[in-house]
């Protein structure tokens, strides 16, 4: 099972994210709709969004096209930067890299830490 935690830092002018876990489907519809809660009231272009990826499982290939969404949506919302750190984990990180750059997220960044 996936968990999620959402955090607005209005005086840095960061979204926190922190995942955990292995994303199904219904997961992953559940922390869209957190996302979106927490990022209708600022303006994402004035944010930088940091995602907390060291505790998640690289995704099932059914989940895949929901977490594609995700990074189409973070492109679409504007900010300023978007940040994942993932343990050194090469499988995730390509899984995750190739998917940013199909979405076309030209901000993403990913760090590995050991």
């Amino acid at each position: 099972m996936g968990k999620f935690i959402l955090k607005t830092d209005s005086v840095n002018k960061v979204i926190n994210v922190e995942l955990e876990g292995t994303f199904s489907n219904e997961d992953g519809l559940k922390s869209i709709q957190a996302y979106q809660q927490t990022v209708n009231p600022i303006t994402p272009s004035e944010y930088s969004l940091q995602i907390d990826c060291r505790k998640l499982n690289v995704t099932a290939p059914d989940v895949v096209p929901l977490l594609e969404g995700c990074f189409i949506m973070f492109k679409a919302d504007g900010f300023e930067k978007v940040s994942l750190t993932l343990e050194n984990n090469p499988i995730l990180k390509m899984q995750l890299a190739r998917l940013g750059r199909k979405a076309g997220l030209e901000n993403l960044e990913i760090t590995s830490i050991v």
